[in-house]
């Protein structure tokens, strides 16, 4: 529920796969960065644009 998959308006077509597929993309670099909490780390990572690039290398 971190992610208020059950609020989500997406629900036609290919949408609602493509978003489970970024949330689980995003559940799992969270993961390999070392974080148990996931809500935590959206939290952390949404405070600074630039955290989320550097988890992923690119800065």
């Amino acid at each position: 529920m971190t992610f208020g998959e059950d609020a989500s308006q997406v629900r036609v077509g290919s949408a609602p796969r493509a978003m489970a597929s970024l949330r689980n993309l995003a559940i799992g670099a969270l993961r390999l960065a070392g974080r148990g909490n996931i809500a935590e780390g959206l939290r952390h990572h949404g405070r600074d644009v630039t955290r989320p690039l550097a988890t992923f290398g690119l800065t």
